[in-house]
């Protein structure tokens, strides 16, 4: 079978919008590798669309360094950040004026409106307070996820947006990865007929998890938000999205089992800097992590003169939760969590978070009629029950600093390409995850908790 009839006997159409033969690359034998094509709907600007960014953290990073690889699509006006390092790099990286420096984002609002748009790249905890200010002021805005810590501030947040008309983009990234937006055309062309169940699987992968919801901001989930929204409402999201019909009930089930204070090893210490005897040998060090490894330290505000790193480090893991022990942090974030979702229909789907593994990738499951897809977001395999053929798909995608192989598939860009086109034009039908459309997964989450904490399933209601 060639490679024509073979994307035709999956369901494929030609055209700009879905996987042509023109856009496809052979590999070997029906193994293709592809890419996005351009949206024919985006528009060359006349001059680039202008952002202020409150928390320059990683995220806010991440979004910045778009304008700075793309300067006619994007400029950085402006910047909210209470740590000096971070406030002082964003600037010089950015020209911003001084003017236009602050410390708080309370503070942004307090001058006249001075760009198109706001980044809101804060801790969660304060997501809610500045978007609905930027809408206030007429700001459109690129929320980073997740929305708001409580589903009433969620739905509070998307009664403004219809309320002003501004335009808020929810940075459910996996919606722009090439991988997902192929495996939503690919169902909706029918290429494996109706959708009848999902099995989806988040491995988060051990020293991830240490890292971010046991030492790091998101370890206590009455400070920030909980884990199920604070690292999966985008897994939640694309389920959601993927298999686009109304979720009716979920259940949730998880706890966290191991990083507890009974399991601490014998001879352990508050800190890995503490002269823990088992440190060597604990998969969790820090010491070996983040000194040793030199690993995910884009959290400890590093000079770039590197010869003053060794010290640095070591000082931020004396003085930080960074260098504490794992079995001895304050934390109360689930460590496995499952879930199950009933849509409309008669759909159902699973998904199922995981810290204990010694890998990251999210991989799905799709059973349909009449083929299945399986894939880990770096190859998607579709299988017709019809023809017994199968193709395995490819994506090519760019991810950003700090996100390689972070599961995002290269999502990152791609959402704030589309985010500059829908405010140049103002034209939200540009963006797939306005909050009209990214809302519902966040109920799913606020629902699969209750849940877990009930021990009950929870009806998902989109109307109050």
């Amino acid at each position: 079978m060639n490679r024509r009839n073979l994307i035709k006997s999956l369901g494929l159409s030609i055209g700009a919008a879905v996987i042509s033969t023109e856009s496809l690359a052979r590999i070997s034998d029906s193994t293709y590798t592809y890419k996005l094509p351009d949206n024919p709907l985006h528009k060359p600007l006349n001059k680039p669309v202008t952002a202020i960014t409150l928390g320059a953290g990683s995220r806010g990073t991440v979004y910045g360094n778009f304008a700075a690889k793309f300067p006619e699509q994007l400029k950085i006006l402006g910047v909210a950040e209470p740590i000096t390092y971070r406030n002082s790099k964003y600037s010089e990286k950015h020209q911003i004026q001084k003017k236009h420096r602050f410390d708080t984002w309370e503070q942004v609002f307090k001058r006249p409106k001075f760009a198109d748009a706001i980044i809101i790249s804060t801790p969660d905890a304060l997501h809610y307070g500045p978007c609905m200010k930027a809408l206030e002021m007429g700001y459109d805005v690129l929320l980073e996820k997740p929305i708001a810590p409580t589903e009433q501030e969620c739905r509070d947040i998307l009664a403004m947006t219809k309320k002003t008309g501004r335009i808020v983009a929810v940075c459910h990234v996996l919606r722009y990865a090439p991988y997902f937006v192929k495996m939503k055309e690919l169902i909706s062309q029918g290429a494996i007929g109706e959708v009848v169940s999902v099995q989806h699987f988040e491995p988060i992968e051990h020293m991830h998890m240490a890292h971010s919801y046991v030492r790091g901001n998101w370890h206590n989930s009455k400070e920030t938000t909980p884990i199920i929204l604070a690292k999966s409402c985008h897994d939640l999201d694309i389920i959601k999205w993927v298999i686009n019909k109304p979720s009716q009930q979920i259940a949730a089930m998880g706890n966290l089992k191991w990083f507890r204070q009974e399991n601490a090893p014998e001879g352990s210490t508050a800190r890995c800097t503490d002269g823990c005897k088992v440190e060597r040998e604990c998969p969790y060090s820090a010491l070996r992590h983040y000194h040793d490894e030199r690993k995910r330290l884009y959290v400890m505000d590093l000079p770039e003169d590197k010869s003053k790193h060794s010290e640095i480090i070591m000082d931020r893991l004396r003085t930080t939760n960074y260098g504490r022990c794992v079995y001895r942090m304050d934390n109360d974030q689930p460590d496995h969590y499952v879930t199950t979702i009933q849509f409309a229909d008669n759909v159902t789907a699973s998904f199922s978070m995981e810290a204990f593994t010694s890998y990251h990738g999210r991989r799905t499951r799709i059973m349909g009629s009449m083929g299945d897809m399986v894939g880990d977001m770096r190859e998607l395999v579709v299988t017709d029950f019809r023809t017994k053929k199968e193709l395995k798909l490819v994506p090519k995608a760019e991810d950003v600093e700090n996100y390689k192989n972070s599961g995002h598939g290269g999502g990152d860009w791609l959402l704030m390409r589309d985010f500059v086109q829908a405010v140049a034009q103002q034209d939200a039908s540009l963006l797939t995850s306005t909050i009209d459309e990214s809302i519902e997964s966040h109920i799913m989450g606020f629902m699969a908790e209750e849940s877990r904490k009930k021990n009950k399933i929870m009806p998902i209601k989109m109307t109050v």
